[in-house]
């Protein structure tokens, strides 16, 4: 789960960690009245998009303002209008908020993030003098720039490592300090907060010598929401995929790709290599969906119905392999769905596993257009050529 920038720095700070001061706005009005607050104390203010996505920057959803009408004007010309970055993709995202900031004498602009490393199964701290350019960019242009701080999580973080970053940054006298309480802060809030994922790009390093997040971006891990009743309560679901939505309410694993192909496989790992797979064979995949190891009848129907709402889907590929559950009850309930939604388009079914031949032979005599395979690539071929 995501949330917007104006929250993450609101948790942020509750752990220690320097934000500005700002204020939400949904209105053109409380955008200048924030703007009064800010401009009393220095000549420029910010306007900020709130939108799950990077590069708001680059799209114009960040502006200066030297005085409360312009805030207001800034905040008019983006509330209600669709803000396209390089992340929303060509769609892009509503804006129905922005974030009114106080303006800040920046000297200088670093970029320090934390991500749950699966490799080495530790935090990782990454830290780069590159700050405000997309973190992306500087590891594939730069990756010498990228420094890199593992924490054992049986010890926690350690005094040494946050100076050992801080020096790293080029960092000097009194901002090391800073610089070692505010990665400290960080990271007890990555902590005890469940994070996947936190960012802060720019880290500005101001002229008083200050350190600030400038921006926060914070991602958490979904399955431990349930012990942070108060974090989930901060989702924004207009900022969700509705069919991403729709799946979670019936415990399906989906997301949203770009392809023209419906993938329905059971098990993450079958999904990835149908995904796979299909590019090999010159297509690409719709999305990912998980219906799990012990899908019903239920399940299946809503599988079908969320993937038939993406309009570029234009065939679909149900993976099975029948483990715990028999490939025949599994064909049954494929019919069933089939039958219930109504699907015009081409459907292949590739069934391995308990009772396979007995599923495909039920599939073929349904009396439904099924196309039935028992190979991957046998399945991959077959559904592509339905569409080409």
């Amino acid at each position: 789960m995501n949330i917007h920038e104006y929250q993450a720095k609101a948790l942020l700070a509750k752990f220690g960690v320097t934000v500005p001061r700002s204020k939400i706005a949904f209105t053109q009005q409380e955008a200048e009245e924030a703007a009064k607050e800010f401009l009393a104390d220095g000549p420029v203010c910010v306007v900020k998009a709130q939108i799950h996505a990077g590069g708001r920057g680059k799209a114009g959803g960040v502006k200066l303002a030297k005085s409360a009408e312009e805030a207001g004007q800034i905040a008019k010309e983006l509330l209600g209008n669709v803000l396209v970055t390089h992340q929303t993709g060509p769609e892009g995202k509503e804006v129905q908020k922005v974030l009114v900031e106080e303006g800040r004498n920046i000297a200088r602009e670093l970029y320090l993030g934390m991500v749950v490393d699966r490799g080495t199964q530790r935090v990782c701290i990454m830290a780069s003098t590159e700050g405000g350019v997309e973190i992306e960019e500087v590891a594939e242009k730069t990756p010498e720039k990228i420094l890199k701080e593992y924490v054992d999580p049986a010890i926690g973080i350690l005094p040494y490592q946050a100076r050992k970053v801080a020096f790293g940054l080029g960092l000097e006298k009194k901002q090391v300090g800073k610089a070692v309480k505010l990665i400290m802060a960080l990271y007890q809030a990555f902590l005890t907060s469940d994070c996947a994922m936190v960012e802060i790009n720019p880290l500005v390093v101001t002229a008083e010598d200050d350190l600030i997040a400038l921006d926060a971006k914070i991602g958490f891990d979904d399955s431990a929401l349930g012990r942070h009743k108060d974090i989930e309560e901060l989702r924004d679901l207009s900022e969700e995929d509705e069919k991403e939505l729709a799946a979670a309410r019936f415990n399906l694993n989906y997301v949203s790709l770009d392809g023209s192909i419906g993938c329905m496989v059971n098990g993450a790992g079958l999904a990835m290599a149908t995904m796979d797979i299909i590019k090999l064979y010159g297509e690409s995949p719709a999305n990912f969906l998980d219906v799990g190891g012990g899908a019903n009848a239920e399940q299946v129907t809503a599988a079908f119905k969320i993937i038939m709402r993406d309009e570029n889907v234009k065939a679909i590929l149900v993976n099975i392999f029948g483990g715990i559950m028999r490939c025949d009850i599994i064909a049954e309930g494929i019919i069933q769905a089939a039958k219930d939604v109504g699907i015009a388009m081409p459907l292949v079914v590739r069934l391995q596993g308990t009772n396979a031949d007995a599923g495909r032979k039920i599939l073929s005599e349904a009396g439904l257009n099924i196309i039935t395979a028992e190979q991957m690539s046998d399945a991959a071929e077959k559904v592509v050529a339905a569409i080409q």
